[in-house]
Parts: structure tokens; C-alpha cells; sequence
């Protein structure tokens, strides 16, 4: 006697099962995801500020003044940008003895809310969305100096 085998699909339940726990999986997958991407875009304002302090600094002790480096864009008096901008917008502020250079996260590109400062002193100032201007660099809400 030869017993034949019925195939069968999945269940209805089974599948309700399946398409539950991907959706709990990706309804935490996503957002912390997303939150490790902007980390990373973060570095491009820590990087291009640090650049950007050690050429002010330099300039500095050749001139003795920091005034006439950069323009308000922080575009130096050569003309060619200093810093290769894509997910923040650099402003720049000098005179004689002292300059700020804050970089603003462009909105468009999932980074507003965040801005970096440094001046001459090396004090890094940070503001991150939901917070408020804190003495360090932060790279995500929540995090504390």
C-alpha cells in the first residue's frame, strides 16, 4: 500500500505569525539604524571643524591675527573652500585674537537640529536634537558629556 503524501502550504496563522515578528523586528531595526547614520554624518562637522581650527591656528602664528583668514563661509583669502560640505552648513567669525566656527546640520539631509561650535580656546560646544548647548561634542540625542 503506497501512501501519498498531501503538501500543503502555511497557515494563515503561521503566516500572521511570521509577518508579526518581522514587523516588531523592523519597528526596532529602523529607528537604530537611522540614529547609528546620523552618527556618522556627525563626523564630517567634528572632522571639518578640527581641520578648520588647526589652519586658523596656523595662519595665527604666521600673521599674529586671525582676522582676513576666512570670510563669514569660511572660505580662507586663497578663494578654494576649506571644508568639503555635504551634511552641514559652516559659518565662520574671526577678529584679531579670537574666531567661531559652527557648522549647522542641513535639515534636507535628516540632520537638522544638530550644531557644532569651536573657537580659539579649543572649547567645543554641541546642541543635538531635543537638547540643549552642551560643552562637548555629542553625536546623538540623549547622550550626556
Amino acid at each position: 500500500m503506497k501512501f501519498q503524501r498531501r503538501l500543503r502550504g502555511f497557515t494563515l496563522i503561521e503566516l500572521m505569525v511570521t509577518v508579526a515578528v518581522v514587523s516588531i523586528l523592523a519597528a526596532i531595526a529602523i529607528p537604530s539604524y537611522g540614529n547609528y547614520v546620523r552618527r556618522g554624518k556627525v563626523m564630517e562637522a567634528t572632522s571639518a571643524l578640527a581641520d578648520v581650527r588647526m589652519k586658523m591656528e596656523q595662519y595665527f602664528q604666521d600673521n599674529r591675527t586671525y582676522q582676513n583668514y576666512v570670510n563669514a563661509s569660511c572660505i580662507p583669502a586663497s578663494g578654494s573652500p576649506i571644508i568639503d560640505a555635504k551634511y552641514f552648513t559652516y559659518s565662520c567669525g574671526s577678529d584679531t585674537t579670537t574666531y567661531t566656527i559652527t557648522a549647522n546640520g542641513v535639515q534636507a539631509k535628516d540632520m537638522g537640529g544638530y550644531q557644532y561650535k569651536i573657537n580659539q580656546d579649543n572649547a567645543k560646544k554641541s546642541t543635538v536634537p531635543g537638547g540643549v548647548e552642551v560643552n562637548c561634542w555629542l553625536t546623538k540625542p540623549g547622550e550626556a558629556c
